[in-house]
């Protein structure tokens, strides 16, 4: 009976042992498989932030060369622009003005202006003369192309500034209206003219760039110290908006006489938006003029041909035939 119990207990033991080792093995798998997961995760964001590290530094060193590049052209520029450089103050204040109408207000601007006319008109000389070599060869004819191309490319920059200009002139109109009544808004509420001003540049910011971008820079100048009727006046001049100097008038006037200025706004606002509707209406207007020469050049002769086409070949059917038996 003893060796029956011993050889129980035995299998007993060894079921046990199966058991145990069997419970090890899958706990052990379990951890192996999680371990795998967490190395591979930890590994996959390793991988991420040196992505991103090397993302971030090529960016900057791409940003780095560019600005060495602008550096170096904006050093370069008053030599490519000493001839072109305007004679008298009358002429270079004009020319600032063209620039800070068109955004660019720095010192260096009308020497890089000048300096990129100076590369796209040789630029154009280039490109003049070497497509008329590889079309007719080399002939006296190089030498006139050569300077035609070089003298229009040389409006170029001055034509795309005047679009700069006119694009950015519209905007700042259009976004006046909605500006001015956010300013009444913020008056009324009873902030001040200065603390309003600062809260619609902020809110602006999303929806009109251009007109947030002058409020704003308005507002640096007056927290700078200087006086409110020279940081208005000069809000009106550098955009170049007869709108925007209008309503610098208008405030500079309220301010000066102690009238109310919420009130002024609004009329000055409603004043602005029927100019806008004007302006609309005007461009409504024309669109039936505009649409004479598309008419004319593309879908008359469509037509012609459609109504007359067949009559004109049941014509000649019919007249043909008769005039050669005559």
């Amino acid at each position: 009976m003893n060796i029956y119990f011993l050889a129980a207990l035995d299998q007993r033991w060894i079921i046990l042992l199966c058991v145990f080792l069997g419970v090890c093995a899958a706990v052990w798998g379990l951890l192996d498989i999680f371990s795998k997961d967490a190395n591979q995760a930890a590994e996959s964001r390793l991988d991420m932030l040196n992505d991103r590290k090397r993302r971030e530094t090529g960016e900057k060193g791409k940003q780095a060369g560019v600005e060495k590049l602008a550096r170096a052209f904006e050093k370069a520029s008053p030599a490519l622009a000493k001839h072109l450089e305007p004679k008298n103050e009358a002429e270079k204040s004009k020319l600032a003005q063209r620039l800070s109408e068109a955004g660019f207000r720095s010192e260096t601007a009308p020497a890089v202006f000048l300096a990129i006319k100076v590369i796209v008109a040789l630029l154009g000389v280039f490109i003049a003369g070497g497509a008329t070599a590889l079309i007719s060869g080399f002939n006296q004819s190089i030498l006139l192309r050569a300077v035609l191309g070089g003298g229009i490319a040389f409006f170029i920059p001055g034509m795309g500034l005047d679009y700069l200009r006119s694009s950015r002139k519209k905007q700042i109109t259009l976004a006046l209206p909605d500006c001015l009544d956010l300013l009444v808004v913020s008056v009324e509420a009873g902030l001040g003219l200065d603390q309003a001003l600062r809260k619609v540049a902020d809110e602006m910011r999303g929806s009109f760039q251009v007109l947030s971008d002058e409020i704003q820079l308005s507002t640096l100048h007056l927290q700078m110290g200087m006086v409110r009727a020279s940081v208005l006046q000069e809000l009106g001049a550098r955009t170049g908006v007869e709108d925007l100097r209008a309503l610098a008038t208008l405030l500079i006037q309220a301010d000066k006489f102690g009238s109310g200025v919420a009130q002024a706004l609004r009329v000055q606002s409603d004043s602005m938006r029927i100019k806008r509707q004007q302006i609309a209406e005007e461009k409504a207007a024309k669109t039936a003029v505009k649409l004479i020469f598309p008419l004319v050049i593309f879908i008359f002769p469509g037509v012609f041909v459609v109504l007359v086409g067949p009559a004109a070949i049941q014509m000649s059917k019919q007249m043909f035939p008769a005039m050669e038996g005559k």
